[in-house]
């Protein structure tokens, strides 16, 4: 199974190449373009060959944070079968199947395991692939490489810097959609909590 949102780069660059005729947008438009899209004007083939990747089962990659057998056991006993699979499985819930997609309020989204604070709702941004988007984090989120090389060609997964959970992806393709930073968290609503602020006095 392939996670098709760490088709990143080659999709990138094929968007730029050519793809832009092939999903009939004209190229100003292209900045506004979702992975979705993109993989459906015959991207997907070539760029599933090159980089593609197991979305869950098997090896852990490199600089993967261990999580103890008891750790495992703490969090399967305590979390929802589905968030467990996220979080600890190194899972991908479907696109556009969290309601946080659409989330828009002013607040603070954490772990949904250990409600360590991850990312400021202003850094939120809406990217059209289907998962939960951010431009930047906070310090509760860790990536697996901190090489930033790597994440402009494959992209690192992400995890929660205290409880060690698998959140997402990190990718330096945020200039498709002119974010501030470049970088796009590309992250599972399921291992998200939502804390709106307090309203205003």
């Amino acid at each position: 199974m392939v996670k098709i949102r760490t088709l990143a780069p080659l999709v990138t660059l094929a968007l730029w190449c050519g793809a832009a005729s092939a999903l009939r947008r004209p190229l100003p438009q292209m900045v506004a373009v979702t992975r979705r899209a993109a993989l459906s004007g015959g991207l997907s083939a070539v760029a599933a060959a090159a980089v593609a990747r197991p979305a869950s089962a098997g090896a852990a990659p490199a600089g993967e944070p261990v999580v103890s057998a008891d750790e495992l056991a703490y969090w399967r006993a305590k979390l929802p079968k589905a968030q467990y699979r996220i979080l600890f499985g190194r899972g991908t819930e479907p696109a556009f199947s969290s309601p946080l997609v659409k989330e828009k309020r002013r607040g603070t989204f954490a772990c949904a395991a250990c409600g360590t604070s991850l990312f400021a709702s202003s850094t939120k941004f809406d990217s059209g692939t289907g998962w939960p988007s951010f431009y930047d984090a906070l310090d509760g989120v860790q990536p697996v490489s901190d090489n930033r090389a790597v994440w402009a060609l494959i992209g690192s997964e992400v995890h929660c810097a205290k409880c060690k959970g698998h959140l997402g992806d990190l990718f330096m393709d945020g200039y498709l959609w002119q974010t501030p930073t470049a970088l796009r968290y590309c992250i599972d609503g399921l291992a998200l909590s939502f804390e709106p602020a307090p309203a205003a006095a």
